[in-house]
């Protein structure tokens, strides 16, 4: 029986639970910190914690392969609940934690947030697989897209306690949906801080196949309106992919609004196409980037063996909202993250450059995309790793971002439609 740091408590009022690491009944206790929730997730795949004796773990990982359901139906199905996880992140009771999350500026740094939603997701996705026949899962969970965070409020205070909770909430073949909520305690109650979506994918152990996942059935009017939503959540990003700037041309709508962008750049005064003149209170989009690169040790690796996809979202945000900051002369606060999609794995030792554009702005929202890349300085090959968007507010009305190419144009109409997406939800 496990130690009552790795409970996983699924009810609020943490009552007495199941463990999905042990099978086994345990006594109630408090719920575990996001230091617990990486040493579980340690356990579950076998992984160590040393360079050495991790890369030796992950090669024993192949003989796993065998435990691999055949089929989705082979695997029994599983309620929301059981995959239900409330963590602790003590930064008031803690302060010897709290110097990790800390800015200069006396706030906490949301970057380190990314990273443990990305753990918790993680976790609850393998709760929700938990088979306790098996010491080791052979599944390898990875976070496959962030598909949305709503912040609820700007403010989260650096020496207040921090709640997490999440669960399941909906299931393909082989990918998984988890909702995830952020509180902090303040005067005497915890509020809503975020919500988060994740989508997870599960592959075979040595990450190189998809494989199969538990179904998952709602139980009563609430959990079937969640299920739904993630049925339609599905639905929208198989309608956005296929929408895309990078496959079809913008609608009539947005290339009038290409149009006037290039209309009002036009000099008045000459009778050219290539004579271009900055607008009032403007900014042109190619004076709008922030670069960054990134040497990826060991030190940040996940589980896999791969550098943790929570690092990078660290390292996009931080470079983001400094983009944001420099571009609207002010600190800004985060509104929304939407849309991250992990194309490929990023390897140990590769050099990841990040590039940040402020693609759009609209009064005191600044929309920003950041690409990242992994670059092989020895065949001088690029190939895209991530895309990530940021959604900012500033205190004050910021300049108009301007775009002069038909490529800066198309960024341009890509950060009007994430921004549009935001405000509307």
């Amino acid at each position: 029986m496990l130690s009552p740091r790795f409970l996983l408590l699924r009810s609020a009022a943490s009552v007495t639970t199941r463990s999905f690491c042990s099978g086994g009944v345990s006594k109630p206790g408090r719920a575990p910190d996001m230091a617990e929730v990486r040493n579980r997730l340690r356990e579950i795949v076998g992984a160590s914690t040393n360079w050495s004796d991790h890369q030796q773990a992950m090669s024993e990982r192949l003989s796993l392969s065998s435990m691999l359901a055949k089929s989705q139906s082979d695997l029994p199905t599983k309620r929301m609940k059981d995959s239900y996880l409330e963590v602790h992140l003590p930064l008031g009771s803690e302060p010897q934690l709290r110097e990790k999350y800390l800015t200069f500026h006396n706030t906490v740094r949301f970057g380190r947030i990314l990273e443990d939603l990305d753990s918790l997701a993680v976790l609850i996705s393998y709760s929700h697989t938990y088979n306790e026949a098996l010491k080791r899962s052979p599944l390898s969970i990875v976070t496959a897209l962030v598909d949305k965070i709503d912040m609820r409020q700007h403010i989260i205070y650096p020496d207040c306690d921090v709640k997490f909770t999440g669960h399941v909430t909906w299931v393909g073949k082989t990918s998984i949906e988890a909702k995830m909520h952020m509180s902090q305690f303040h005067d005497g109650s915890y509020s809503p801080v975020l919500d988060a979506t994740f989508v997870m994918v599960a592959r075979d152990p040595e990450n190189k196949r998809a494989a199969f996942v538990n179904p998952l059935k709602p139980e009563g009017p609430e959990e079937e309106k969640l299920f739904q939503e993630g049925e339609a959540n599905k639905v929208r990003r198989v309608e956005l992919s296929t929408a895309s700037l990078l496959k079809v041309a913008p609608t009539d709508e947005e290339r009038k609004i290409v149009h006037g962008l290039f209309l009002n750049t036009l000099d008045t005064k000459t009778v050219s196409f290539r004579s271009r003149l900055l607008p009032p209170s403007s900014v042109w989009m190619e004076d709008a980037k922030l670069k960054g690169l990134e040497i990826c040790h060991p030190q940040e690796r996940n589980i896999f063996n791969r550098i943790f996809g929570g690092f990078l979202m660290r390292k996009a945000y931080e470079l983001g909202w400094a983009n944001a900051c420099s571009y609207g002369g002010v600190r800004p606060s985060l509104v929304a993250v939407d849309d991250i999609l992990f194309q490929k794995p990023v390897e140990i030792g590769s050099l990841l450059l990040l590039s940040s554009q402020v693609c759009y702005t609209q009064g005191k929202h600044i929309q920003v995309r950041v690409h990242s890349e992994v670059f092989d300085p020895l065949t001088r090959q690029h190939n895209t790793t991530n895309v990530f968007h940021f959604t900012f507010v500033s205190d004050r009305d910021v300049p108009k971002v301007v775009p002069m190419t038909y490529g800066e144009s198309m960024l341009y109409l890509d950060g009007k439609r994430h921004f549009n997406q935001t405000v509307e939800e």
